[in-house]
């Protein structure tokens, strides 16, 4: 019965892999208007998160080094503050890497 279910889920997924590439030629070379619709909005989307985060970051570095400088001596707020503070840089630095991401992968499949 397992195997049963993994072939059936092998082929659905290699069917819809299939499906996808057969019909790929055909969406992109009949409607580059709507493709060209697709990337600018996608670029308006991306724009959209990174302003959003760059204040969302700042707020919490403030607050991280806040939490640490208000600490009194407590070793469980500086290691949190800490925690705060590096999540927040990590996280911002990926948003802003995304861009470098999307037009390398854009330029290798161009």
């Amino acid at each position: 019965m397992k195997l049963k279910k993994r072939k059936f889920l092998f082929f659905t997924i290699l069917f819809l892999i299939i499906f996808l590439f057969y019909f790929s030629t055909f969406s992109y070379g009949s409607y580059p208007k709507l493709i060209s619709k697709l990337t600018s909005a996608f670029d308006k989307i991306k724009s959209y998160i990174i302003a959003i985060s760059t204040p969302v970051a700042a707020v919490s570095i403030g607050s991280g080094f806040l939490m640490q400088k208000f600490s009194f001596g407590d070793e469980e707020r500086i290691r949190l503050g800490k925690k705060l503070i590096r999540a927040s840089i990590i996280s911002y630095s990926f948003i802003l890497l995304l861009d470098f991401i999307i037009a390398a992968i854009q330029a290798i499949l161009a």
